[in-house]
């Protein structure tokens, strides 16, 4: 179903991922990290991809979560990391403790193409945080790996439900915190050391930061997740 209102397509036309509907705080505080801008997408699974993701792209995404990178120093942030960054900071006790999302990134760092390239000249990527309402058209489409107990298991179609709790997937990309198990009769989680960024670096499961509850599930009208942000 489409959202209340009219527009004239400039928004589903837009380069950006993320849309803002409700905005909570626009914060530039911070410096990306390297890896901001050169990291592949995905950056940590490379299997069972989501299709919302242009795979040509390097760099952080519109629409991706924003994370602290206590790996590489005071007030550096940046996508969640490559799976040997992520291996890197689980192992490390004193960066494990630090690694949290922030929020959602505004822009890519690198731009697009015909466009300034203001993260790439500054260092710095603007998120959204502190509430708020959003549209965003980049989340996991797919399992990128066994949820708990192996059903459903990698590779499996994410059916979003309103009203579930969205958390960052290892590749930094929006994931609901629990699906149906393959039989349809169970609410499972999948924020487990498979799948989601924090429970994988933290090697415990269900211990992600909620981003936002699902307001409004993606359908063939509006591809978006509209959600209102707890982060």
């Amino acid at each position: 179903m489409p959202l209340h209102g009219q527009a004239s397509g400039g928004w589903t036309e837009s380069s950006s991922a993320l849309r803002i509907l409700n905005l909570g705080v626009r914060n530039s505080i911070g410096v990306l990290t390297a890896d901001a801008f050169t990291q592949n997408n995905p950056t940590a699974v490379a299997t069972n991809v989501t299709t919302r993701v242009d795979q040509t792209l390097h760099g952080v995404l519109s629409g991706s979560v924003a994370f602290t990178r206590p790996d590489a120093g005071s007030n550096f942030m940046g996508g969640p990391g490559s799976n040997a960054v992520q291996v890197a900071i689980a192992a490390a006790p004193l960066q494990r403790q630090g690694y949290r999302p922030l929020g959602l990134f505004i822009n890519s760092a690198n731009g697009n193409a015909f466009e300034n390239t203001p993260g790439v000249a500054s260092g710095i990527g603007p998120y959204v945080c502190a509430m708020g309402t959003y549209g965003d058209s980049l989340y996991e489409t797919a399992l990128i790996g066994d949820s708990v107990g192996g059903d459903p298991i990698a590779g499996t179609a994410i059916v979003y439900v309103n009203g579930q709790r969205l958390i960052s997937s290892r590749n930094g990309f929006l994931l609901p915190a629990t699906v149906l198990n393959a039989a349809g009769t169970l609410v499972i989680s999948t924020d487990d050391i498979t799948v989601a960024a924090e429970s994988f670096v933290f090697t415990l499961d269900n211990s992600s930061t909620v981003i936002g509850v699902l307001k409004m599930p993606p359908d063939a009208t509006q591809t978006e997740l509209v959600f209102d942000a707890r982060l």
